[in-house]
């Protein structure tokens, strides 16, 4: 007789236990536990590299001052700017000393790869201004800034590696010259790459190259957006705007290729709060991946920071990006899982897993310490 009553009071625990859990993923954590994570990341990588210049083996030797590296100071700069430890500023100084402030190949080079660390120089030259901390970078910008070519940028991640560094050169020599540039180049990937662009309007996002351009599909007949190619886009963006003057002629339309980025990924979001490798095909190498999801937590939360974004409309999709990333990427020495090792699409870099570790381990970190400090910064 009391067996069907006993079970009610059997199932109510469980059913306020899902309550809790739900709730928790709504809610970020304190600003301390975020740090707290940010640190243990950092900690991890820095303790595995304690010579910055050291060089990386993988496939191939590679110096350390490549892109994937250079994202990664990227984060730590950003960090820095929330957690001023002596050691991080030493750590990123270090490294632009041991490859003596020098790019990835000569300062003729014209690829956005090389260009990356010029972000982390100048961001220290503005801390102290020695000039050989952008010599080098400022030399390579300024052959971009003077020559016709504009067709340099022709996959979308070169828009995060290179577009920070023109506004940055931009606004230090207050010289509209390097703003005006880098619209050349962005619109010519957007507009005419591939024959009509990496831009697809009807979507608001972005192909990786014109090799994924349609009539290209995903195994599902959709398009294929590959999330950390679109991550970078947002990250570009984002990271131009913050320091563009509202003046230039071509502000409004960075901001609204971002605004219209961050709805279009609004949607396809996981249940569990991370993005699939493929937005628009989530059974093609679906499951969890952290680099995409970092890239786009990064930019609602700077949205959100900088007055551009709707709070009440990306506070709770970041949260739960955040929250999956904390919980379920982080192991407890530091290491990130589920990251996607390098490539341009959804099948490259996998399996992707929470032990699984990708072929560089720098990039994934900086995704991830740019969306934590932007996430720390949330009020």
């Amino acid at each position: 007789m009391n067996k069907p009553f006993a079970g009610k009071f059997f199932i109510l625990p469980i059913l306020f236990v899902c309550f809790i859990l739900q709730s928790s993923a709504q809610t970020l954590p304190k600003k301390k536990q975020i740090l707290k994570q940010m640190r243990l990341t950092n900690q991890y990588f820095m303790d595995k590299w304690p010579d910055a210049g050291k060089i990386i083996v993988t496939n191939k030797a590679r110096p350390s001052n490549i892109w994937t590296r250079g994202v990664y100071y990227e984060g730590l700069m950003a960090m820095y700017g929330i957690d001023k430890k002596k050691e991080y500023y030493d750590y990123a100084v270090q490294w632009g000393e041991k490859h003596n402030w020098g790019l990835a190949g000569t300062v003729k080079t014209r690829h956005a790869d090389n260009h990356t660390a010029g972000q982390t120089y100048i961001d220290l030259y503005l801390i102290d201004k020695k000039p050989e901390r952008i010599k080098d970078i400022k030399e390579s910008i300024d052959l971009m800034v003077k020559s016709e070519q504009s067709d340099d940028w022709w996959w979308i991640d070169a828009f995060q590696m290179a577009m920070p560094v023109f506004t940055r050169l931009g606004v230090l020599y207050n010289d509209n010259a390097y703003f005006d540039k880098m619209y050349d180049l962005y619109s010519y990937t957007k507009h005419k790459h591939g024959g009509n662009g990496l831009y697809n309007q009807a979507d608001k996002l972005w192909w990786r190259d014109k090799d994924f351009v349609a009539p290209y599909k995903e195994p599902n007949g959709e398009d294929c957006y590959w999330s950390r190619g679109n991550g970078w886009v947002v990250a570009a963006l984002a990271r131009t705007l913050e320091m563009l003057p509202k003046s230039d002629p071509h502000y409004n339309e960075y901001l609204q290729d971002y605004k219209d980025l961050m709805a279009a990924v609004l949607p396809v979001q996981r249940s569990d709060g991370f993005w699939n490798v493929s937005l628009h095909d989530p059974n093609h190498f679906g499951g969890k991946e952290t680099t995409g999801t970092a890239l786009f937590v990064y930019g609602m939360a700077w949205g959100i920071n900088h007055g551009i974004l709707d709070k009440a409309t990306y506070l709770k999709p970041l949260t739960r990006g955040w929250n999956a990333m904390s919980k379920e990427s982080v192991h407890p020495n530091g290491f990130l899982g589920y990251v996607q090792g390098t490539g341009k699409e959804p099948k490259d870099g996998q399996p992707v897993s929470y032990t699984s570790k990708p072929d560089f381990e720098d990039y994934g970190l900086g995704c991830f310490l740019l969306a934590g400090t932007e996430v720390y910064k949330l009020k």
